[in-house]
């Protein structure tokens, strides 16, 4: 299991790059491995990122860009599920649009996510420094660091495991429990409805399967293709299109 934080140049999942990376990896037979990368993002960073983590443009001018660890990130990545705070609507995505950019096939949908984050919204509804007080009885310190804020994700977990007797340690169940939606494309542009069947999460066509869409109204796919939508988002949008095509 890979708990892991990103801070980043803004908010946008399609447009916005990672400036520091920190993931604690936990082998099954409890051995803990921390590790935090600053990251340049070839993009100047959001003076209201910087607000936030407090990472400047300086910072991180002289650090290896996501492309040059890209590699040495999807190995040791490698068969691992993932855990984060807010992570199945963030940090999942714009990792997926990190690693597409960088060309290294390493496929998320293939993982287990848990979001502590949903977890946390479901039985108490609050924020992460809320969180680490109420389960872990801890004020959380340097918060808005990737570090700080991976290591408390991991305690609240273990914390909450604690706390809810119904709650299963068991990444399946964990991974059920805390996604919202069946995101088919990561950022839920794209989901699955109850007949299992992918429909758009947004838009004119909100709730319609996607295939029909894309016979009706060819150039729905054009524009989502040439719009600020996830290359992730695209991606799948591409691949049911030539399923859908290959069926004809």
């Amino acid at each position: 299991m890979v708990f892991f934080d990103l801070e980043t140049t803004g908010v946008n999942v399609a447009s916005d790059r990672i400036v520091e990376i920190s993931w604690l990896k936990i082998q099954p037979d409890g051995r803990e491995s921390i590790q935090t990368q600053l990251v340049n993002p070839t993009i100047p960073i959001d003076p209201r990122a910087i607000a936030i983590h407090g990472i400047t443009d300086e910072d991180v001018k002289d650090k290896p860009t996501f492309s040059e660890i890209a590699r040495t990130l999807a190995k040791d990545f490698e068969g691992c599920d993932f855990a984060g705070y807010n992570s199945n609507k963030f940090d999942i995505p714009l990792l997926a649009e990190e690693f597409l950019r960088a060309g290294v096939d390493f496929d998320l949908r293939k993982r287990k996510f848990i979001d502590v984050q949903v977890i946390f919204h479901k039985m108490e509804q609050r924020t992460l420094i809320a969180a680490y007080k109420f389960y872990c009885q801890k004020d959380l310190e340097n918060a808005h660091s990737a570090e700080a804020d991976t290591r408390a994700t991991y305690e609240i977990l273990k914390a909450q495991l604690d706390h809810y007797e119904h709650l299963q340690n068991d990444v399946d169940y964990l991974s059920a429990f805390s996604t919202q939606n069946r995101s088919v494309d990561l950022a839920g542009r794209i989901i699955y409805n109850d007949k299992d069947i992918e429909v758009f999460n947004f838009g004119k066509y909100k709730g319609e399967p996607v295939e029909e869409v894309l016979k009706k109204d060819p150039g729905y796919f054009g524009w989502i293709l040439n719009g600020d939508f996830p290359l992730y988002t695209k991606k799948v949008l591409t691949n049911i299109k030539l399923r859908a095509f290959g069926k004809g």
